[in-house]
C-alpha cells in the first residue's frame, strides 16, 4: 500500500494527502487525492473513526491551519 504524501491534523481531524501516477491524453500525470478522518471515542470508550464531519470541522479543515504547519 502507498504512503500519504502528506499528513495533517487539527483538533481530532486529520487529512492524508495521495498521489497517483496516471496517464491523462498520452501523458504522465501525478493525481492528489484528499482522506479526511475524524476521531472520536464511543460511549464506553473505544475510539472510533468517522469520515462524515460537521459544518464546523469542515470550516476548520478550511482555515484552521493556516500559516502554520499543520503536518504530522
Amino acid at each position: 500500500m502507498n504512503e500519504p504524501k502528506a499528513k495533517y491534523r487539527a483538533g481530532q481531524v486529520s487529512c492524508a494527502i495521495w498521489a497517483n501516477d496516471a496517464v491523462v491524453n498520452g501523458r504522465s500525470v501525478q493525481i492528489l487525492r484528499a482522506t479526511v478522518e475524524r476521531r472520536y471515542t464511543d460511549k464506553s470508550g473505544t475510539w472510533k473513526s468517522s469520515g462524515s464531519l460537521a459544518k464546523a470541522y469542515a470550516m476548520m479543515m478550511e482555515g484552521g491551519t493556516e500559516g502554520q504547519d499543520g503536518t504530522v
